[in-house]
């Protein structure tokens, strides 16, 4: 199955154990090769930020390889 990366943007992000992490902002790209690399996520409120990777502009950032299901959530494997 194939997936446009503009239908990923507004999903919830949820972890592989049911937890909410927010909402997936953006994605973040490899120029050179195309890989793609990051979730971008707005937080959720519910979540301490704190306990996972952020950028300088307080969004969590998701390995891309982490992702297990895109359906009506994406579903990350948390570490």
């Amino acid at each position: 199955m194939k997936i446009m990366e503009n239908e990923l943007r507004g999903k919830k992000l949820m972890s592989n154990s049911g937890l909410y992490l927010g909402i997936i902002k953006n994605i973040t790209v490899d120029e050179r090769t195309g890989k793609l690399l990051d979730l971008v996520v707005e937080p959720s409120d519910k979540i301490d930020p704190r306990l996972y990777h952020q950028n300088e502009e307080g969004y969590l950032l998701f390995p891309f390889d982490s992702v297990k299901s895109v359906k009506d959530v994406v579903v990350v494997e948390e570490e």
